[in-house]
């Protein structure tokens, strides 16, 4: 099963990873991340990705990027894996994008890659998505979040 969240009020800027790796207590550590779909994002994210349409870093790597410089992410999915997981076997699928995607607005809530454990989505600068098949992350991120919202419900609305 998959949770997710959305936060898209009561914060002066909503794509900053530090803040969202504060909401899930650093547990990013934890995982492997392949960054795609990255648009005006950190200059070091950038750089990193070398002209190449995604980026791989670890966990670690990943923290001290965003600590050194937390600037606001516009577009740019972020999908956290296993570290047993290789590269290669992560690239046998299509890489998760952000803009368009329409599956974020659906229920039963699914992560883009198939062998992902987390998504963590800068939308437009104006909203993070948080998914993940850890229920007590997504309820951690809520706390961290007031305004924060369920996903599974924000998306029943009517």
């Amino acid at each position: 099963m998959v949770y997710g969240a959305i936060n898209e009020k009561g914060e002066r800027w909503y794509t900053q990873m530090g803040r969202v790796f504060d909401a899930i207590q650093n547990k990013q550590t934890e995982y492997n991340w392949l960054i795609t779909d990255v648009e005006c994002v950190p200059r070091k994210i950038e750089q990193l990705c070398n002209g190449k349409d995604y980026c791989w870093v670890t966990g670690e790597e990943l923290t001290k990027i965003v600590r050194e410089n937390d600037s606001q992410w516009v577009w740019a999915v972020l999908s956290g894996f296993d570290k047993n997981i290789s590269l290669s076997e992560i690239m046998q699928y299509p890489k998760p994008y952000a803009d368009g995607y329409e599956g974020f607005w659906k229920n039963p809530l699914s992560i883009q890659h198939p062998l992902a454990e987390i998504e963590i989505v800068p939308w437009d600068s104006s909203l993070t998505l948080f998914l993940s098949k850890r229920e007590d992350l997504v309820n951690n991120f809520l706390e961290f979040f007031p305004s924060g919202k369920d996903l599974s419900a924000y998306n029943s609305r009517t």
